[in-house]
Parts: structure tokens; sequence; C-alpha cells
């Protein structure tokens, strides 16, 4: 077969979420406001964890992680799409494309890993709470958190680099609001069908085996609730591994809708991907405030020393 000669692909164009003409002042004061949330609330629980000693436990601590990862997650994807909306910029460079393809792929997979973690870090502190702080000390914390930075960092390496060694010579419009996988990767010049196995592999069966591990914890720590005593004991412990399921919840939904059915329709994309890349964010800080006395302490403790400083 002979070779053809085609343009090569320097630049793409997102096309934004589908079906708004008209709307698109309304949506970008409603995502920017769903922005400034996550960054206000996730600010808010890393300034008062920070600021309270009695909260610096390896729950609190992995509770920062969380909201590091948060900030990075909203603030990967929501700009873009705030300059679709506003200024109608739907160009994106190579390079552009490439770098917000990688670091969504790391957050969203150092998200998976921490919320893995969380199910650890709980199922040590209710079934084996006398040996929590020495089971769950500063070097397993920092062992854990360093662990879901590089397993993250290695597998969005990857599937960025198989992404974008394909040829891209064609039609440069990506059918959605930013640079993922199955959108980029239907551009190309040739069979994708080895990228979509593999992506499959790694973004399906990575997340089911994190969810696998979280529910083996939850199975052990609901045995270990069941055989407490105390009703009072037994509510705290419920009202923190709820808070915990909700995050779980809310990240491996989307998740496992649109990534392990690649080929799903539009109407359920892009509802799916708003939620979990633009929403999701901006909860778990209001899950974990909303539902845990502690954090609300520290949160009144500071903002009295903040008007005691005014």
């Amino acid at each position: 077969m002979g070779l053809t000669n085609h343009t090569m692909v320097t630049h793409f164009i997102l096309r934004g979420i589908p079906n708004t003409d008209g709307l698109q002042t309304i949506l970008f004061f409603t995502f920017l406001a769903f922005y400034l949330c996550t960054l206000l609330g996730n600010l808010l629980i890393l300034s008062a964890v920070l600021g309270d000693p009695r909260l610096h436990t390896p729950m609190y601590f992995i509770l920062c992680y969380l909201a590091v990862v948060d900030l990075g997650w909203s603030s990967i994807i929501t700009p873009k799409l705030l300059d679709i909306l506003w200024a109608n910029n739907r160009t994106i460079s190579l390079g552009g494309c490439m770098a917000q393809l990688f670091f969504f792929l790391f957050v969203a997979t150092t998200e998976g890993l921490l919320c893995m973690v969380m199910a650890f870090d709980r199922y040590v502190a209710i079934c084996h709470p006398l040996r929590y702080l020495l089971i769950m000390n500063r070097r397993v914390c920092t062992l854990l958190a360093a662990g879901t930075w590089i397993a993250s960092s290695f597998h969005a390496t990857i599937l960025t680099s198989l992404t974008f060694t394909l040829p891209y010579c064609g039609s440069n419009v990506v059918d959605s609001f930013f640079c993922d996988i199955f959108p980029v990767a239907k551009l190309a010049c040739v069979d994708t069908y080895i990228l979509e196995t593999m992506t499959f592999t790694n973004i399906g069966v990575l997340p089911m085996t994190c969810l696998t591990l979280i529910l083996a914890s939850y199975v052990r720590i609901v045995y270990c609730i069941l055989k407490m005593n105390a009703g009072e004991g037994r509510r705290k412990v419920a009202s923190t591994c709820a808070s915990h399921l909700a995050v779980v919840t809310l990240f491996f939904g989307p998740c496992t809708l649109i990534y392990t059915q690649p080929q799903q329709s539009k109407m359920l994309v892009t509802p799916m991907n708003i939620f979990g890349n633009v929403v999701t964010p901006m909860l778990n800080p209001l899950i974990y405030t909303l539902r845990n006395k502690e954090v609300k302490a520290a949160l009144r403790k500071l903002s009295r020393g903040q008007i005691s400083a005014c």
C-alpha cells in the first residue's frame, strides 16, 4: 500500500460541551463558582489540619493529601473549560494536550490509589486500634504517599506516551471539553485497537482492583463494627466510614461508567465527565467538613484566630 502525504497535526480543537448554544455565560459563571468553591474548600481543609496540632494524625495527613490532589484535579481541566465558555477559545496545542492528558491521568490515578490507602487506614484504625499509631507511623504514611505518586507517574507516562506516539494527520477536533484518551485516540490515522485494549486494561482494571481491595477492607470493618458493644463508638466509626465511602462512590462511579464502556453515548459521557472532573473535587471537602467534628472545630478555631488578628 502506497504512502499518502498528510499534514501532521500541531494543535487540537476541543469541541466543548455539546448542545449549549446560548448558555455559555450561565455555564461559565456556574463552573467558575464550582472552581472557586473547590479552591476555597480544599485550602480551608489544608489550613485547618496544618494549623491544629490535634489533627496531626495519619488520618488527617491523608485528608490533606486528598485536598492537594483535588486542587490539582480541578486546576487541570476547569480553567480551559472556562476559557472555552467565555472566550470561545477551543484551540489547544499538541504539547498542551499532552500535558493535560498526563496530569489528568496522574491525579485521577493518585485519587484512586488514595481511596485505597484511606480504606486501609480506616481498617487499621477500627480493627487494630491499639496498634494504629504503631502501624500507621510517619514513615509508613510517607512511603504510602510516595508510592501513590510514583505509581501514578508511571501509569500516566505509559498511557500518554502510547497515545501521542500514534500519528495524527487528519481531523484535529477532539469530541470533548478536555484531552482524554479515547476522544484523542479516535483522531489517529491508524488502527487504535491496541491502544484501546491497553487503555481499558490500565484504566478499567486498575480502578476495579482498587475497588475490590476497598470492599475487602470494608467487609472486615463491618465485621469489627458488629462486634462493638458501645453504641456511641459504633456511630462515630460509621460516620467516619460513611464519609470515605461517599468519596469512593463519587470517584469510582463516573470512572467506571466512562472507562469501562468507551463506546457509550455522548449523552452519558459528557455529564459524567463534568460531574467527575468539575463537581467531585468541590464535594470532597464538604463531605469531610460537614461530617467531621474535629475538622469543624479546627475551622472555627482558624476563623477566630483570623478575626483576632484583624
